[in-house]
């Protein structure tokens, strides 16, 4: 395959965590997602949570694809979820309202998405899935997900996911304390742990809605799971093409 020339590149954007510096909110964008991205022939560009849903409709009409990066963890009395868990740090309101609203409008446009840790639970609640919010307290006993842990995972041989990565069993590194309960159609879970716990999803009828809780950013540089970004890449060019060849016709 020829190399794709920079008018080629499909444009990635990538959201972030919100911080706040000196009192005035900020974003926090880790570098290893945008260099994931340009490694598999993609143009990063971070994207901010400000603005409301014609706003982010205006940027996605720009835009070929979207990276939902990890994060913090989820104001969950404000989704009907319950009180927040004590060992919780939530999200700001205005970001978590903001990549919740992010995330339905990709799906709704159709556009390709990979959502990563924190970026795959907001596909899931956007879908309608439960959530655990503090796995040694509702999973007591099962094994540690935090911190960079690396555990395996078992891919569903049927599944999308096993097409792209070309295998059924990996490492992986984690960072996570919450997790996604079974999603609901379209969506399937493609990917669990030893114990059962959900690790992948994916859309059913979308080209490419993947949703992974591991970090696929933070494994080795030329593995298994450059596969991931690289499949995004490929759905948004694809997309990008369409979206370019309507336009002339128009």
């Amino acid at each position: 395959m020829s190399p794709m020339v920079d008018a080629d590149r499909p444009l990635i954007a990538l959201n972030g965590v919100q911080v706040d510096s000196r009192g005035e909110p900020s974003l926090k964008l880790h570098h290893r997602y945008s260099e994931a991205v340009l490694r598999a022939g993609g143009i990063p560009i971070a994207l901010t949570p400000v603005g409301g849903p014609r706003d982010i409709e205006r940027v996605l009409e720009r835009v070929d694809g979207v990276v939902l990066c990890g994060g913090d963890d989820f104001d969950t009395e404000r989704l009907g979820l319950g009180a927040v868990h004590p060992k919780a740090v939530p999200t700001p309101t205005t970001k978590q309202d903001y990549d919740l609203a992010l995330t339905r409008a990709i799906l709704a446009a159709g556009m390709p998405v990979l959502g990563v840790c924190f970026g795959m639970q907001c596909l899931g609640l956007v879908a309608g899935s439960g959530l655990l919010q503090h796995l040694p307290d509702q999973r007591p006993g099962s094994q540690d997900h935090t911190g960079g842990r690396e555990h395996p995972v078992q891919v569903d041989p049927e599944s999308k996911l096993a097409s792209i990565l070309g295998v059924e069993c990996l490492p992986v590194i984690s960072r996570h304390h919450q997790a996604l309960t079974d999603v609901p159609a379209p969506w399937r879970v493609v990917a669990r742990d030893d114990e059962d716990l959900v690790e992948a999803i994916e859309h059913t009828t979308l080209p490419f809605a993947v949703g992974v809780q591991w970090h696929p950013e933070l494994a080795p540089e030329g593995g298994t799971q450059d596969r991931l970004f690289r499949a995004l890449i490929h759905a948004a060019s694809l997309a990008r093409a369409d979206r370019l060849y309507t336009r002339t016709q128009a």
